[in-house]
This record gives C-alpha cells, sequence and structure tokens, in this order.
C-alpha cells in the first residue's frame, strides 16, 4: 500500500495540479494526505473540491502553522501505507513515477528507500543542474554533506525508516530534508531511478528556500552539529571526521560572510565554533 502526503501553505494556484499529477498516475496510491500548515487562502476550499471527484481516498487535516517538518511529520503518522512517497505542493509527478519507482524498489528488495532524478523549471524554463545536484544511489553520506541531495517529491521510502530512524525535525524552519537524508544515508543505501519522474519548480518569493536563503547554512550547521554531539548517529570515524570538516567549512564560510554584513557577533561566534571543531580534528584521540 502507497500513500502520498502533501503538505500546503498558501498554494491556491499550485495545489491542484500537484493533486491532479498524483491522480493522473499510470499506478495510483491507495491514499493521498494533505495536510494543511494554517493556509489562509483558498488552498482548502481547492482541496475540497477535488476530494468529492477523486477516486482515491484524500484525507485532509489541518494545523495552525507549524512549518514543513511539522506537516510531513503529521501525515507520516497519518498513513497507513507501508510506502510513503511525498510532493510538495508546488511540484508534480510525471505520469509513470510511482509505476516506476514501486518496480524498482520490489526489484532492490534490500533498499528501503530509493529517489529519482527531477526536471527543474524556473519562470517556464528548464534548468541544467550543477554536478552537485545531480542524485547519487547506494552511499550518498558524503556526497549528502555540502547541501541536500535527496528531492523530497522525488522520494519513495518505506514507513518502518521513520520508526528506527526519527522523524523530521520540527525545531528547523528550513533543511530539515537535509538534516533527516543525512541522518538515514549514514546507515542506509539509496536506491537512484535514474529517470526525471518528478518536476520541481522554483524562483519565488514566497518558497522555503528563498526566505531562508541567506541563513540555510545557520540550520545545516545545527543539524551536522548534532552529528557531532552524538555519534550514535554515525556509523564510523570517517563519517564523524568528515561531518566535522564540514561543519568547520561551513562555519568559517558563515562566519565571515557575517563580518561582511557588519554582524561581527555572530561572526565571532561562529569562528570561535569553526576553531572548537578544528581542535578535535587535530586530537586524533577523540576520532
Amino acid at each position: 500500500m502507497i500513500s502520498c502526503i502533501i503538505p500546503v501553505f498558501n498554494r491556491e494556484n499550485f495545489i491542484r495540479a500537484a493533486l491532479t499529477s498524483v491522480l493522473a498516475q499510470t499506478r495510483l496510491p491507495e491514499e493521498i494526505i494533505v495536510v494543511d500548515d494554517g493556509s489562509t487562502d483558498s488552498s482548502a476550499e481547492i482541496i475540497h473540491q477535488i476530494m468529492q471527484e477523486s477516486l482515491v481516498p484524500i484525507h485532509y487535516h489541518y494545523q495552525e502553522n507549524q512549518g514543513p517538518a511539522a506537516a510531513r511529520n503529521l501525515g507520516i503518522k497519518k498513513a497507513a501505507g507501508d510506502y510513503l512517497i511525498f510532493l510538495d505542493s508546488d511540484d508534480r509527478f510525471e505520469k509513470k513515477k510511482i509505476e516506476l519507482q514501486l518496480a524498482a524498489m520490489l526489484e532492490n528488495p534490500k533498499c528501503r528507500l530509493s529517489h529519482t532524478d527531477e526536471k527543474w523549471l524556473r519562470n517556464g524554463r528548464h534548468l541544467n543542474k550543477k554536478k552537485r545536484h545531480i542524485p547519487g544511489s547506494g552511499d550518498i553520506f558524503f556526497r549528502g554533506l555540502g547541501l541536500c541531495v535527496v528531492g523530497m517529491s522525488t522520494v519513495m521510502v518505506k514507513k518502518e525508516i521513520f520508526a528506527e530512524y526519527g522523524l523530521f525535525d520540527e525545531s528547523l524552519p528550513c533543511c530539515e530534508d537535509y538534516d533527516f537524508w543525512l541522518r538515514v544515508s549514514a546507515f542506509e543505501p539509496f536506491l537512484l531511478v535514474d529517470r526525471k519522474l518528478t518536476v520541481k519548480y522554483g524562483g519565488r518569493a514566497d518558497q522555503v528556500s528563498a526566505i531562508h536563503r541567506v541563513g540555510m547554512d545557520v540550520y545545516r550547521i545545527k543539524s551536522l552539529e548534532k552529528f557531532i554531539s552524538d555519534r550514535k548517529l554515525l556509523r564510523n570515524k570517517a563519517q564523524y571526521r568528515a561531518v566535522i570538516k564540514e561543519c568547520i567549512r561551513k562555519c568559517e564560510i558563515y562566519g565571515k560572510g557575517c563580518l561582511k554584513h557588519d554582524k561581527p557577533n555572530e561572526s565571532r561566534l561562529y569562528l570561535q565554533k569553526a576553531e572548537k571543531y578544528r581542535a578535535i580534528i587535530d586530537n586524533q584521540e577523540q576520532l
């Protein structure tokens, strides 16, 4: 059984296309769970209209605005499926996304997570990805340290993964996907379905990545610090060393950037963090 989880916040111009792309699948999910994260526009009315027309059960849940992590977590808790897929409310699936991804997972039963490639569109134009954004397969932990390399709308994951690794960190207003997939990829291999089966739209000022663009590394640093303080979240010393080095790099970049933007106290804080973590690297006995 497959459950499709769609968090939505003020997406009246996009939610119909997102839901329609799920309902047009060659292999339909058994249920669609829409979590309304406190929308104040007409998103709810559009969703309820589609619910009346849909042959697939659509379960609508409303919560006061708490952010994307909390919305996804509620969807996970409500889901009845043993396979979960996610769709951001301003993205859409290609018609064979579920069919091809499920077939790949059934052919590779040892892989409990998979993701696909995705098309990027901005203002109607296709964007070419940089090498660092191209999805990988197998052990993707080290590739995912710099930035998130798993698109939320591309994944299919066994629900048991969330029981083992926990849910999305609701204290993070953004980069909760970076945090979660890094946590999982420390131990789990990812299966890549190497086809562009998801369409991602960018370039709008209301997107979370745009709202938090300047300070996103603050939340990535917060995530990395969790790994440094709790080594049980990691599989081996190589991962631990790589996490510390990436945290140093991010602290230095962010600290120097704060200095340029006349934030001396914040700059000092992050440059001091970099020195603290460099001392751990220098002390080989701790590694």
